[in-house]
């Protein structure tokens, strides 16, 4: 016998599974209505909180096992729609070559992080750890 594990995000799967449509509109607060509760403020900061990898987070099984799948995700409106998913769409596997020449995630973390126009990345972080370092190496 197969024990079932509860989840805190359960209602959100009940609900989009009792949706008649393909399209499920949301913005954050209505799915923090159907949660019960608040969704973590990463997931108001991070688009990949929204993704549809099934290793993502507890949240992401939810809306996977009911079926859907997320798109639209904007982050600004705090809005994102579920779609049904097809049942002969299969997630694309990630180990499989596709002939390309660069890694399928390449690029997945652009515009997350800036690096400030003053700081010269060819400066040392520590030149003092470098020159105690490098004086041990001598004598």
């Amino acid at each position: 016998m197969r024990m079932m594990t509860m989840s805190k995000y359960d209602p959100l799967k009940d609900y989009l599974e009792q949706a008649d449509d393909d399209l499920t509109p949301m913005g954050f607060s209505e799915i923090e209505q159907v949660l019960g509760f608040e969704l973590p403020p990463s997931s108001r900061k991070l688009r990949a909180w929204w993704s549809n990898n099934p290793n993502n987070n507890v949240m992401t099984r939810a809306w996977l096992d009911a079926g859907y799948q997320t798109e639209a995700v904007d982050m600004k409106a705090g809005k994102l729609v579920f779609r049904k998913a097809r049942k002969d769409m299969k997630a694309p596997d990630p180990l499989k070559k596709t002939g390309a020449r660069r890694h399928p995630a390449f690029g997945a973390l652009k515009g997350l992080m800036t690096v400030p126009a003053d700081l010269d990345l060819t400066q040392p972080a520590a030149p003092e750890l470098g020159e105690r370092l490098s004086g041990g190496l001598r004598g």
